[in-house]
């Protein structure tokens, strides 16, 4: 069965028509990537999922619960888009870490509000009160900073950086982690160190979605590839199917910008 539905996914903005009908499903333990070109739909897609715009039609479901449903949702609450947020965890391109707090802080900040705000649901997310800065130092060494706790976003490089928000993101132990163009800000020479550890988190089968323009990355540790384009998926399959037996001539036609292939 799968962790994640999306049926018929449709976001206009004004006049502007951003995703134009967009399904598809996700197994646990599955990494699926999103590539396309800008404009294309991909952002908007985890801007959806994670409530930060509200889908004009379509349903989601994660698990055996449907989440959304736009046919008979006139307008979520605002607990309620809380409560579906805990399902997915998203790191934006560009940190949006608080300045004002430690790396182990910025990890710490949604599980202590959680905790204070609802301690029920903070102990079915498996994170007790009482084992916060605990359980957020075992993140933190996770993403191979440990060592960093205590140091402000102003301290670290980009690439630790990314790698906080990665951990703030896991903080609230999700079902699946959302990544929007997790490399974009970061200098080529720092984007190894994070998609070291996305491909680690791969590895130990986290469910993920990644928008991303590595082509090469997203083509070694996705279990799917959704080519976007124009608000819809122009094609959809396993790494091999897409990059090297593309169907679609607008998905070669891209591919190649990137791969040279022929």
């Amino acid at each position: 069965m799968s962790l994640l539905e999306v049926n018929n996914l449709k976001k206009s903005f004004g006049k502007n028509t951003v995703l134009k009908g967009v399904s598809f499903s996700l197994d646990k333990g599955q990494t699926l990537s999103v590539i396309g070109p800008s404009g294309g739909g991909k952002t908007t897609i985890l801007r959806c999922l994670n409530f930060l715009e509200i889908p004009d039609e379509g349903t989601v479901k994660v698990g055996d619960e449907i989440i959304f449903d736009a046919a008979q949702t006139a307008r979520l609450s605002d607990r309620e888009i809380r409560k579906n947020r805990l399902h997915f965890g998203l790191v934006f391109q560009d940190f949006n870490l608080f300045p004002q707090y430690t790396a182990l802080g910025n990890i710490m900040l949604a599980p202590k509000l959680q905790a204070a705000s609802s301690p029920e649901m903070s102990r079915e997310k498996n994170i007790p009160p009482e084992r916060i800065e605990e359980y957020c130092l075992e993140i933190l060494d996770r993403v191979g900073l440990a060592d960093k706790k205590d140091h402000y976003p102003h301290q670290l490089s980009g690439g630790q950086k990314q790698r906080v928000a990665i951990a703030r993101a896991m903080a609230m132990n999700p079902e699946i982690l959302f990544f929007d163009e997790p490399t974009s800000a970061l200098d080529p020479e720092l984007t190894g160190e994070v998609l070291k550890v996305i491909r680690r988190l791969s590895e130990e089968k986290m469910t993920m979605i990644i928008v991303t323009h590595e082509m090469g990355f997203a083509k070694n540790v996705s279990d799917q590839i959704i080519f976007m384009d124009n608000g819809l998926i122009a094609e959809q399959g396993t790494p091999e199917e897409v990059f090297n037996h593309p169907k679609n001539p607008r998905t070669l036609e891209f591919l190649r910008g990137y791969t040279g292939l022929e």
